[in-house]
């Protein structure tokens, strides 16, 4: 037959431990929650940059065949703009 004390001893060290867990888990929920509209933001404000650099980039592209041909054949595919890591 097991002590009951031996038991409980086990029982509350196991609920010691899971409490510092869920501690440590709110306050990295509370940490994300605090990050994640920064993050959110910076993603928006990324592919924003991105677009008008690929925007700028096709129209140049487009202008110089123009200029190079003399207006009279069809401008050459614009080269990609660089992807960023």
């Amino acid at each position: 037959m097991k002590d009951i004390h031996e038991v409980l001893r086990r029982k509350q060290a196991k609920y010691a431990q899971l409490s510092k867990q869920i501690e440590a888990l709110q306050q990295a929920a509370e940490k994300l929650r605090e990050v994640a509209p920064l993050l959110a933001e910076s993603d928006d404000e990324e592919s924003a940059v991105l677009a008008e650099v690929e925007d700028n980039g096709n129209s140049m592209a487009a202008r110089a065949g123009l200029e190079a041909s003399g207006a009279t054949s069809a401008p050459k595919p614009a080269p990609r703009a660089p992807r960023w890591p």
